[in-house]
């Protein structure tokens, strides 16, 4: 690892601890609000539609908030608005850590949908503009893919931990995480400064270095402009961003599929439990982590990221297509290998992202592009849930049980087309500083 990538290790840390503290309940979660909803049962629609409603809430505030937190981390640092989500992950699992009666389920239930809204993305977005602060323009891809391989890394370490833990010790172990994150950070963590250095080559310095501020064509700030209104400017001040926002739905619209329905039809299907979905996870994550920590830096510079976030739509979809015809238990085990590519995509679409914007618009860009997801995860549960409901009753139309998860293909399959027709400009984003572009 490079002196400049070894520099953001305070940043992996607390990448790393948060989403150990995020990930290592999501085993035990299914089987909690089967126990708490439809006791002795092993399909739920109640639990189905419940945890779709609550998928849908978060992905409503993520939408609606994440554009605003990464205009104000552009304006009041990324290490301040950083420690609001890691903070909030604390609450929910604290509750659950107390006692696992039916209430407490419920008391879970509506501060985890609350805290959500901010934590789920703002762990995943601001680390990116962080890592954008401080990298030059080549080496940005590495640095994102490792940021994402130490939250790979944090799944595969939080599965291996449920495999040995009770579901006490699990949410004891994800409160201790999160405080651990929320105080590492606030002592290590230091902030970047998002400004450009002109005397410097503009290609090869990292953009954290401070600028002159003649260097802004406008008088006006980012505190100046509403963020719905600098969401649409820089939308529509380049094609690629248009395009990036395209693939951003089509993948949350994927991703919310994956995030509850595949579990509940691998449930319903196979009879999966806690461990047998720790298991699934284990090999998904394991892999990912290696690609994104190791290829992903060697490949980036070789094929770009435009390829990378091709291949990794197409492996989406093989995924889904093979699970959707599933005949026995251990063939989602086997086609779990095809995430380990999958999981490229998203930080390769932020990386063409980060590529697009200045400095002082890293943490809106990655925040609209995260809204945008969520809004895809609002719909998500609304087109999943009942499809994986009707085909896994008797009232199915035809006999495919897997069809919601054929689907769930198809928005990666679809997402292909706008992938393959990005194209960077010459002009790279270290002069492009649209404080107020339009």
């Amino acid at each position: 690892m490079d002196k400049e990538v070894s520099s953001l290790k305070h940043l992996f840390v607390t990448v790393f601890l948060s989403n150990f503290a995020i990930m290592v309940v999501n085993p035990a979660i299914i089987d909690i609000t089967m126990d708490a909803i439809c006791p002795s049962q092993d399909k739920c629609s109640l639990a189905i539609y419940l945890s779709g409603f609550q998928q849908a809430i978060v992905g409503l505030g993520s939408m609606l908030l994440m554009p605003l937190i990464g205009n104000l981390s552009d304006v009041y640092g990324r290490k301040a608005l950083l420690t609001i989500p890691v903070t909030l992950l604390i609450f929910p699992s604290v509750i659950m850590a107390y006692r696992r009666t039916t209430n407490y389920f419920y008391a879970y239930y509506v501060v985890r949908t609350l805290t959500g809204m901010v934590s789920d993305t703002g762990i995943q977005c601001l680390p990116i503009a962080y890592a954008a602060d401080c990298m030059p323009e080549g080496k940005r891809a590495s640095a994102i893919g490792i940021v994402a391989g130490v939250g790979s890394a944090a799944f595969v370490c939080s599965t291996f931990a449920v495999r040995f833990l009770s579901t006490a010790q699990i949410f004891l172990i994800s409160s201790i995480s999160s405080s651990a994150a929320a105080i590492y950070m606030t002592i290590f963590l230091e902030d970047t400064n998002r400004h450009i250095n002109t005397d410097e080559d503009p290609v090869n310095q990292p953009i954290l270095l401070a600028n002159n501020a003649n260097e802004c064509t406008s008088d006006s700030s980012p505190k100046n402009i509403p963020p719905f209104y600098h969401v649409i400017c820089l939308l529509k001040s380049s094609t690629t961003l248009l395009l990036a926002t395209a693939i951003s739905f089509l993948y949350g619209l994927a991703e919310g599929g994956i995030q509850t329905p595949f579990l509940y039809f691998l449930r319903a299907r196979f009879g999966y439990n806690k461990d047998n979905l720790a298991v699934l996870m284990l090999i998904c994550y394991g892999g990912a982590t290696f690609t994104q920590l190791i290829l992903v830096p060697r490949l980036a510079p070789i094929i770009g990221e435009e390829t990378i976030l091709c291949l990794a739509l197409i492996a989406g979809f093989s995924n889904m297509l093979i699970d959707s015809i599933a005949w026995v238990a251990w063939v989602p085990y086997v086609v779990a290998l095809f995430p380990m590519f999958l999981f490229l995509a998203k930080p390769a679409l932020q990386s063409i992202v980060s590529k697009q914007v200045g400095p002082n618009e890293q943490g809106i860009a990655q925040g609209c592009i995260s809204g945008i997801s969520s809004f895809a995860n609002i719909l998500s549960p609304f087109i999943y849930s009942p499809l994986t409901d009707l085909f896994l009753s008797e009232r199915a139309p035809f006999n495919y049980p897997g069809f919601s998860m054929f689907c769930i293909g198809l928005a990666w399959l679809i997402a292909i087309i706008p992938s393959v027709m990005i194209r960077f400009g010459t002009c790279d984003s270290r002069r492009k500083i649209r404080d107020i572009l339009c």
